[in-house]
């Protein structure tokens, strides 16, 4: 959910009223998530979904990693920006959600660039030894800080790395949080910014993106 969303909801639909429309396949996504799933406010939605396209449209990547896939719709987004030769790669653990994503990645006309795979995404990240161009994580926040650390070395110079809830609802300002996600999320952010490696910025978007460029 976002900042303005839950304050000020009149401000929230004015901006989603002056950005670019969604493709008729997410409008249709987003629609099923809050239809079928138990927690839809997961779904990166229409405002982070229209940057999401933008960052990749600029990059054109040929290789995007997706830590967190939920129903698909981060993942339709990012891939409007492929290159013609490019690959999205989204991982999950939830197999009983799988049937949504697959549906649409199917539907879509990246379906041969898009690779959906049911796997621990630090398991994957320790096996692969590819580059990526372009990676959003939202998943489990308690392995944030971990995920940092393991895809660093999969990116080179340019590459953009975004993760996504790093304000937390707030929490973050909390001095000495009690809840682990809280924690872990103020370890990123902190192991961000004194990265050399990295330059980055937080931006305040829903419940806050921190956006990453490899110097």
């Amino acid at each position: 959910m976002s900042f303005f969303e839950e304050k000020n909801a009149e401000m929230d639909r004015y901006l989603e009223n002056h950005a670019s429309a969604e493709p008729e396949i997410l409008r249709k996504l987003r629609r099923e998530t809050f239809q079928k799933t138990t927690q839809p406010h997961m779904i990166s939605g229409y405002q982070q979904g229209r940057l999401l396209t933008i960052i990749s449209k600029i990059l054109q990547p040929k290789n995007i990693l997706e830590i967190g896939t939920f129903t698909g719709y981060a993942a339709l987004c990012m891939a409007e920006g492929l290159s013609q030769e490019g690959k999205l790669t989204t991982l999950d653990v939830n197999e009983d959600l799988a049937y949504l994503p697959k549906k649409y990645f199917a539907e879509s006309e990246f379906s041969g660039q898009i690779q959906f795979k049911i796997q621990d995404a630090k398991e994957f990240l320790k096996e692969t030894d590819e580059i990526f161009d372009l990676v959003f994580i939202d998943a489990d926040k308690e392995n944030y800080a971990e995920y940092f650390r393991l895809i660093k070395p999969k990116t080179k110079s340019g590459s953009v790395v975004m993760f996504d809830n790093v304000l937390w609802y707030g929490k973050v300002l909390d001095e000495n949080p009690k809840q682990k996600q809280t924690q872990v999320i103020k370890e990123l952010n902190d192991l961000v910014a004194k990265d050399d490696d990295f330059e980055n910025l937080i931006l305040p978007l829903r419940d806050g993106v921190n956006l990453l460029r490899r110097k």
